[in-house]
């Protein structure tokens, strides 16, 4: 599981951070890339990267300002160029199904996929299958917004060789069914079952991301105990008055919201053009007061998110 930042800037692009975008890559886990959100200019971004809109099959928008959503329609046309892609299903607020059947009416445009929209309204569970839960809540800003929260499932733990040893099992068919925790019956009659070889269940990786909006209680529902927190920080700490006035948030607003819910690693992300250089690095040590696992993100940016018990 690997997170890459396509932009991290906020309202505009500049020379330094493109429109908000981000991919959750969850190529050994299902083979499939999902976006969160896909500002202006993404797939011109996406060309600097390994990833391929091929593996893109779920989208995930937070709210309908163009800095977040001009990019969907292009990069869902360009899609179609890719060879035999698959379904894709978008999720967000309403009027985004609209925006984008417009855009590609308008300009003619034919897509060779089946395109699935998803209108949000309410907080809740709006993804579960092949291992992950995605659960989403409304934000606060000044349209209709919502952070996501991805949760996968518990894994089964790992094999315990030790305790097969006298067994004399060799690799094989057999030792694949007692990791999967299943009865075999070996050529003596003895009977194993692989619940009893098998190490403590592995908790599965949380990710939280939240874009445009103001401090809400409905942040902390999204981001208790996450293993990462992609959290914005359009303005400074110093400017929470500024930020509220404009449904934002401050970096310092985020950073206490992984302090105060026990999340492992914050990234601060949208961040305004008035911060170049050493500017938006203040962002991140005024954060680090407050939570010292903190990082500032840029364009292009890589994380990976490993198994818990393996980090």
């Amino acid at each position: 599981m690997e997170l890459q930042f396509l932009g991290t800037g906020a309202g505009q692009p500049s020379k330094q951070r493109n429109v908000s975008s981000l991919a959750l890559k969850l190529l050994d886990e299902l083979n499939e890339i999902w976006l969160f959100d896909v500002g202006e200019a993404t797939q011109h971004q996406i060309l600097k990267t390994n990833i391929r809109l091929r593996k893109v099959t779920r989208i995930f928008i937070s709210h309908n300002h163009g800095d977040h959503i001009f990019g969907l329609p292009g990069l869902l046309a360009t899609r179609s160029f890719q060879g035999d892609v698959g379904p894709i299903t978008v999720y967000g607020p309403p009027g985004l199904e609209q925006f984008v059947k417009t855009a590609l009416r308008v300009s003619r445009t034919k897509v060779s996929y089946p395109i699935k929209f998803v209108e949000l309204t309410e907080g809740g569970l709006i993804y579960q299958g092949k291992g992950f839960r995605v659960y989403t809540e409304k934000l606060d800003h000044r349209v209709s917004s919502f952070g996501y929260r991805v949760v996968e499932d518990s894994r089964p733990g790992e094999l315990l060789m030790s305790k097969l040893e006298k067994y004399n099992i060799p690799n094989g068919p057999l030792l694949g069914k007692l990791k999967n925790g299943e009865q075999i019956v070996l050529s003596d009659g003895t009977v194993l079952d692989g619940k009893e070889f098998l190490g403590p269940e592995r908790p599965g990786r949380i990710v939280t991301i939240i874009y445009d909006t103001r401090s809400t209680p409905n942040i902390a529902k999204l981001a208790q105990n996450a293993d990462v927190l992609v959290h914005e920080s359009t303005f400074a700490g110093n400017e929470s008055k500024l930020a509220h006035s404009y449904y934002h948030s401050t970096a310092v607003e985020a950073a206490t919201v992984a302090r105060d819910n026990g999340v492992k690693r914050l990234y601060l992300d949208h961040i305004s053009a008035r911060y170049l250089g050493s500017k938006a690095k203040q962002l991140e040590k005024q954060a680090r007061k407050v939570f010292a696992h903190t990082k500032l993100v840029n364009d292009f940016d890589r994380v990976n998110i490993p198994m818990k018990g393996t980090d």
